[in-house]
C-alpha cells in the first residue's frame, strides 16, 4: 500500500490554508480559503493606497504602496484584502495581474507594479503619412478604450 500524499498547510501561490487529516472544525479554514480566492479571482484591487482606509467594504482589496502605514507597514507592494474585521495580505506573484478601479488602468507584477506606459501619437519627420498616423492613433484609442495605457 502507498504511503497518503503529504500536502503542505498552504497553497504555494497564494498561501491559501489548506485541511489537515482528522482537523475539527474546518469551517473557519474553509470559509477563509473561499474568501481570498473569492477577492483574488476578481483580478480587481479599489485602489492603490499607502494606508488602510479606516472604514473599508468587507472583501475590498487594495495594492500597497511603498512606504506603507498603520497595519500595512512592511507589505509594501502585497494585496490587502479586508475580510472578516482583519487584513489579510497577499504576496502577489510574477505575472499577476489586477485592475485598479480608482485609476482605471491595468496593473501587471514583474517584481515591482507596472502599467503599460500610453505611446505618443506621431509628429514631425520629413516624410508625414496621414493613413499611417490615423492607424496609430485608433491603435492607441483602442488601448486607452481597454484601460491598458
Amino acid at each position: 500500500m502507498s504511503e497518503p500524499i503529504a500536502f503542505p498547510s498552504t497553497t504555494a501561490n497564494f498561501s491559501l490554508p489548506l485541511l489537515f487529516l482528522g482537523q475539527a472544525q474546518k469551517e473557519p479554514f474553509i470559509n477563509h480559503a473561499l474568501s481570498l480566492v473569492d477577492a483574488l479571482l476578481a483580478g480587481v484591487v479599489t485602489s492603490s493606497l499607502a494606508i488602510p482606509p479606516s472604514d473599508p467594504p468587507e472583501g475590498h482589496s487594495y495594492r500597497i504602496l511603498a512606504g506603507a502605514n498603520n497595519e500595512w507597514a512592511g507589505h509594501d507592494d502585497e494585496i490587502a484584502l479586508w475580510i472578516g474585521g482583519a487584513w489579510e495580505f497577499v504576496t502577489p506573484s510574477i505575472g499577476l495581474s489586477v485592475f485598479d478601479q480608482a485609476e482605471g488602468i491595468q496593473l501587471r507584477y514583474d517584481g515591482s507594479w507596472q502599467s503599460a506606459i500610453e505611446p505618443s501619437t506621431p509628429t514631425g519627420g520629413s516624410t508625414i503619412d496621414t493613413e499611417a498616423r490615423a492607424a496609430i492613433s485608433e491603435l492607441i484609442d483602442a488601448l486607452r478604450a481597454a484601460h491598458l495605457v
